[in-house]
């Protein structure tokens, strides 16, 4: 949409990139004595993607930039700002994203940075980047703004199910492609809470579960407020109502929350008519952009821009300068929700919005594999050799050790 300079910005590109391998939902619940549904219908997950010991938040980061600038015809010279948001990055101080510029071959005057606040971090970096072109300051490049991350709980824990890997690359233009962001309506809202936490003593982050869902929902209401200036937009204009994913059933509850504020009033479940308004509502603006992130499982800061892709996808001559709702929320916490408009190109773009062959492709492990690799992932910082081929990964860009402290990639050939 057109901002107050006169110029339209939005998301020009979207491209996505995750591990070679992924564990079916049902397997883990047999090997964990549950009942499968728990898992399925319970947190609405099918399969989540296991990062290898060779894939990290680099590969999987340059991987999904390389295709957001190959698929949509971007020269690498057309990036001026590379920002990667990252809640699982490889070194307290070197930022994730030089590894990404030098990787991509991109100008060194191309700014760089890392964003991290939890699963907010990528959603930052794209109103950063927003604000960088509409000041001017970009001189008609590009941003290419890149979630990447891998979430771990370790095994037979609690959040083992919630697990997952990927990537997730925007590039951001004054002459967006994709989807145009309406950045008179860009709500904010920020809260120190301990909801879920990493000390830096620990490989593995603590939650207050119940106490998270609290704040996400809080957080909702808070940041759709200030978007819309406490008007209530009514859901009904909206092509879709797009949330962070941590899990596909936290959808559901989002949206059952945003159609309360819409509707000025408490919808109550156990009433019939009620049940049915929310029911409709959610099947027609929410559930059908969540198969990808059902596929995947979590990938924090990715997981909302997953779920844009799933609709882009799915745009059709009817949709076109359809608006859609979008949150993001970070432990700890951040949040951001604001209208993006689809644009008129949307459709020579459809195919490589679609991420379902890349899906398609990934091998399934069973419990025994799966373990394997986790427990090898747990000391593959300090490995000073590994072999790509021992986790059947031929091609692409691949972690292969670390030598002299210093962490060490290679580009693989079929």
């Amino acid at each position: 949409m057109v901002n107050a300079t006169g110029h339209t910005v939005g998301i020009d590109a979207l491209a996505f990139a995750c591990p070679k391998a992924y564990l079916d939902l049902s397997t883990l619940a047999e090997a964990r004595g549950v009942d499968p549904l728990k898992y399925t219908q319970g947190l609405g997950q099918e399969k989540m993607a296991i990062a290898s010991p060779c894939e990290d938040t680099v590969t999987m980061a340059v991987e999904a930039g390389r295709l957001a600038l190959k698929n949509y015809g971007i020269d690498p010279k057309e990036i001026g700002t590379l920002i990667v948001g990252t809640e699982t990055g490889v070194d307290h101080s070197k930022p994730v994203a030089v590894y990404v510029h030098e990787l991509l071959g991109l100008s060194h005057r191309c700014r760089t940075f890392e964003t991290k606040h939890a699963c907010y971090g990528a959603s930052a970096g794209l109103t950063a980047s927003l604000d960088w072109i509409a000041s001017g300051r970009a001189k008609g490049r590009k941003a290419l703004v890149i979630a990447s991350d891998i979430a771990s709980y370790g095994l037979k824990t609690a959040g083992e199910p919630t697990q997952g890997a990927g990537a997730v690359a925007m590039v951001v233009s004054h002459q967006p492609r994709l989807l145009e962001i309406d950045t008179t309506t860009i709500g904010d809202y920020t809260r120190q809470v301990m909801d879920f936490w990493r000390p830096l003593y620990s490989k593995y982050a603590f939650a207050d579960g119940h106490f998270s869902i609290e704040c996400y929902l809080e957080a909702l209401s808070e940041a759709r407020s200030v978007a819309l200036e406490d008007q209530a937009e009514p859901i009904e204009t909206l092509r879709a109502c797009l949330y962070h994913v941590p899990f596909v059933k936290m959808a559901k509850k989002a949206h059952f929350q945003e159609l309360c504020v819409a509707m000025g009033r408490d919808l109550d479940l156990g009433q019939p008519a009620d049940e049915q308004l929310f029911a409709n509502s959610f099947a027609r603006k929410v559930a059908p952009f969540l198969r990808f992130n059902a596929q995947v499982g979590n990938i924090y800061t990715g997981s909302l821009y997953l779920s844009v892709m799933d609709c882009l996808s799915q745009i059709d001559q009817q949709g076109l300068g359809a608006s859609i709702g979008l949150f993001s929320y970070g432990s700890g916490c951040g949040a951001t929700y604001c209208l993006g408009k689809i644009a008129p190109t949307i459709h020579t773009f459809t195919s490589a919005l679609d991420i379902t062959s890349q899906l398609v492709q990934r091998r399934r492990l069973n419990i025994e594999d799966y373990e394997s690799l986790i427990a090898a992932r747990e000391v593959s910082d300090q490995a000073s050799r590994l072999d790509p081929s021992d986790y059947n990964l031929n091609h692409g860009l691949a972690y292969v050790g670390t030598r002299n402290h210093q962490r060490q990639y290679e580009w693989l050939s079929d």
